[in-house]
């Protein structure tokens, strides 16, 4: 991963929070308030949390079948927060991946329970918090204006990085450019929104989808299509000094480990998704390699 930022290691510590609430963000993604209790957690806007399947009995057999086709342990699952520090509650958001025959190599095991399952009350272990998918201490100093680029369910630490940095008050400017397939898809819109109005000198939001009906409203802050090198051109800073100390930060889709192999038996080569694309037009832009932050997911 490229970055911006150096950030300390810090040993992860595991933690035991009650299920308080799971909010339906649309129909195959939830998000799951974890209470703590008493404790207050420390951890830095954009991190991510570890969540172990075998502390689930559901999940037993279906962990045991993996490990025995794949023929090693399954790993912990890592979920970006969506919560910032200054909130009750430590909050991820999980879209419930399908298993799609041809495509997928194997069915997911731990998001469609935790969409599905009716955890409210339930205890959950999980340890946290790392990923360096965070503003620097001195974002202020470094820039003026910070690009995100996310789509689907890659709003979720980005969205957690906005609210962060308009509750602490920071000067930087942010213009969020989402990616989605409808107006539906779109995580977090009522909130979003309810920042950019409270903040319209501080938040600029634009959406693209790529599959909603012919003849949808769309307008400057709801574009057709994919998120273009055109469209980020549009979107960067108009002053030379800002454009060209600009930070980054894009979330969403890569080309997997699973489509690289796949690309290398059928000798073809692997079809580049949202991260390998945004960071193409951001190059062709002139857009620095150490500028832009990323974060992916398969």
């Amino acid at each position: 991963m490229s970055g911006v930022i150096t950030t300390e290691r810090k040993k992860a510590v595991e933690y035991e929070a009650t299920v308080a609430e799971i909010r339906m963000e649309t129909a195959d993604t939830a998000t799951l308030l974890l209470d703590l209790g008493d404790a207050r957690p420390e951890y830095k806007a954009g991190q991510y949390l570890n969540i172990d399947p075998r502390q689930f009995p559901a999940l037993v057999a279906l962990t045991a079948f993996l490990e025995d086709k794949k023929g090693r342990r399954e790993p912990l699952r890592s979920y970006s927060m969506a919560s910032a520090p200054h909130e009750r509650y430590v909050a991820i958001t999980v879209k419930d991946e399908p298993y799609v025959p041809g495509e997928s190599q194997y069915p997911p095991l731990l998001s469609p329970y935790l969409v599905h399952a009716g955890l409210v009350g339930k205890r959950l272990r999980f340890t946290g918090f790392m990923g360096p998918y965070i503003l620097p201490p001195d974002v202020d100093e470094r820039t003026a204006e910070v690009l995100h680029l996310v789509a689907g369910s890659g709003a979720v630490p980005n969205f957690a990085l906005i609210k962060d940095a308009l509750h602490r008050g920071l000067k930087v400017r942010h213009t969020l450019i989402m990616a989605n397939k409808t107006w539906g898809d779109v995580l977090f819109r009522e909130e979003l929104h309810a920042l950019e109005r409270a903040h319209p000198e501080k938040l600029r939001i634009v959406h693209t989808l790529t599959r909603e009906a012919e003849g949808y409203g769309y307008s400057e802050r709801v574009r057709q299509g994919r998120i273009s090198k055109e469209l980020i051109g549009e979107l960067l800073p108009a002053d030379p000094a800002v454009r060209e100390n600009l930070l980054v930060y894009a979330c969403g889709p890569a080309i997997t480990p699973w489509d690289r192999r796949k690309a290398l038996e059928t000798r073809t080569t692997a079809t580049p998704r949202f991260i390998e694309a945004v960071i193409a037009h951001l190059h062709e832009l002139g857009v620095s390699e150490k500028r832009i932050k990323r974060e992916t997911y398969g």
